[in-house]
């Protein structure tokens, strides 16, 4: 009897089209191709946001915070930066986020690509599962097409590792190929040199903490240039040595500011001013102490973290100490890497210290303002690129631009392999691809055609950002192809197809870009259903 009410009921529930939930009040869900479209057409929406920065005619965007002011606003056509700056409500929108910062984080560059090429796949399975294929099939096809494209990239990859004059063209190649696209294009050869001459001073290190980017208002972008040593945006002392040879160096964080009296939460009582110049002399005896337990270590420079106020400054130029104060946390760091040191905040033990060293240390000008430069450091990759431009927005976007460069120079540099840009890379995986599908049986084929699509429509988005005909110069290009020509691309300078490209691309920035995009698009394929808890309940104040 009772199964049999609890038949009847369901059936009656049914019947008056009641929706039942297990949810706590206040949490919605989404199923079936509700929650599917919405996350395709999320990420979808994200990957058209940045889709127009693509390319080496890529447009810029300008990113502006609620203040409004000029210092709220950043210009730039990185995709890293601006998937940073997009806050997203949308769940499958994250993902493709958190994969362009994979991408950042482990090659330097790539993360338009990788969110575009993410977008194109979720575009092309929208079409499939119109047409009632399942996810699952889907999915299957499109990890068939990712091993075939990867396999095929591998096959088309030269290394020139082993021949040093060769090896440095194609650095510059890659480089430039970066750089095209950025901010610094109008003298991008001058710019991939930087770069390169930068990561070969690390001797195969991918750690970029001893190249340092000091950005300084004024001249022109050409007047950038690669330093020698380490250059350190600070002054010295006054009545300092402004000039240093086989420096030894103290490098410490700590507070030489307190050679006046400094109380809080406290209260002290005096009945007389002679006392309180008692208690600013006990202060001063206890800077003096510390003073010369730093002299005792027998270094001729200090540089500190923190402020140093006049009477430290004094011993130590009584003394023939160069003082440097207030290096940021960042740049003392650094410092300290390149010069061999350990950041010290104690004294008591001279022995215990690391003291740096360095061949000379003295000034230099950069336009208007001084700089200290460190020669011959300890470590010798050390070195410094001083941009120069006219106005702050401009360097900002040149720092990105270099850094990206950098990132994938020196990525590189472990993994030499090089493969052909320009879209040439794109019409080989898809070729491939579609190669295969031809003897694929079932659903599966459908799906590998799709993923084969979407590999085209890079080169496609690349020339339509370029104002040019995208349908006739990637028909050209792929017939290029099914000719036999592996090494035709699209010049987006010149408005046509070539027969050879010149364009290269690291091999490991390429296949991060389809590994982690079809990531993506098969973790967003599989979600089927969409829970969001109920928002907290906020009390209003009393």
């Amino acid at each position: 009897v009772r199964n049999s009410v609890h038949s009847f009921l369901l059936i009656l529930f049914n019947m008056q089209g009641a929706d039942y939930s297990i949810l706590g009040l206040g949490a919605t869900e989404e199923k079936g191709e509700r929650a599917k479209l919405s996350n395709i057409l999320g990420a979808i929406a994200l990957a058209d946001v940045i889709k127009t920065t693509l390319g080496p005619r890529g447009m810029d965007k300008i990113l502006q915070s609620d203040s409004g002011r000029d210092r709220g606003m950043t210009i730039t056509n990185d995709g890293a930066t601006i998937l940073k700056s997009i806050w997203m409500d949308n769940p499958a929108g994250k993902i493709l986020i958190d994969v362009s910062k994979t991408q950042d984080d482990e090659v330097g560059d790539g993360t338009t690509s990788v969110c575009v090429l993410s977008g194109e796949l979720l575009r092309e399975a929208d079409k499939l599962l119109q047409m009632s294929i399942h996810p699952q099939t889907i999915i299957a096809g499109y990890r068939l097409a990712h091993s075939v494209a990867q396999r095929e990239l591998a096959a088309s990859a030269v290394d020139h590792g082993k021949d040093e004059a060769m090896f440095r063209e194609d650095l510059f190649r890659i480089a430039r190929t970066t750089l095209c696209s950025k901010a610094v294009n109008v003298d991008v050869d001058h710019f991939a040199r930087l770069a390169v001459d930068a990561v070969l001073r690390l001797k195969g290190s991918t750690n970029l903490q001893s190249i340092t980017i000091i950005k300084k208002l004024g001249g022109s972008i050409r007047d950038s240039f690669l330093a020698d040593g380490y250059l350190l945006d600070k002054k010295i002392g006054l009545g300092q040595p402004k000039r240093i040879e086989k420096a030894k160096i103290l490098v410490a964080n700590t507070p030489m500011d307190t050679d006046k009296i400094k109380i809080f939460g406290a209260r002290v009582r005096v009945d007389s001013i002679a006392k309180l110049a008692q208690i600013e002399q006990a202060e001063k005896e206890k800077m003096r102490k510390k003073c010369m337990k730093i002299v005792g270590h027998g270094v001729n420079c200090f540089i500190n973290r923190q402020l140093i106020y006049n009477y430290p400054e004094e011993i130590f130029a009584q003394n023939n100490i160069m003082a440097i104060e207030h290096a940021d946390f960042d740049g003392i760091e650094r410092l300290a890497l390149v010069l061999g040191a350990e950041v010290a905040s104690t004294f008591d033990n001279p022995e215990r210290v690391r003291l740096g060293e360095c061949d000379l240390i003295d000034e230099i000008m950069v336009g208007e303002d001084t700089l200290i430069r460190f020669s011959g450091c300890k470590a010798g990759e050390a070195c410094t690129v001083v941009l120069r431009g006219a106005s702050e927005f401009f360097l900002d976007e040149a720092e990105r631009s270099l850094h990206d460069a950098l990132c994938i120079v020196s990525q590189t540099v472990k993994e030499t392999r090089t493969v052909l840009g320009a879209g040439c890379s794109e019409m080989r995986m898809a070729r491939a691809i579609e190669e295969e599908a031809k003897v694929t049986p079932g659903k599966k084929a459908l799906a590998m055609e799709a993923f084969a699509k979407a590999l085209r429509s890079i080169p496609a988005i690349i020339a339509s950002n370029a104002g040019l005909d995208s349908a006739d110069l990637v028909s050209k290009l792929a017939a290029e192809h099914y000719k036999g020509n592996n090494k035709a691309g699209i010049d987006v300078f010149a408005g046509k197809v070539v027969t050879e490209v010149g364009v290269l691309e690291a091999y490991k920035n390429k296949t991060s870009v389809v590994n982690y995009a079809a990531e993506a698009a098969e973790m967003i394929l599989r979600v089927d259903n969409v829970i969001r808890a109920a928002p907290r309940e906020r009390k209003g104040r009393r």
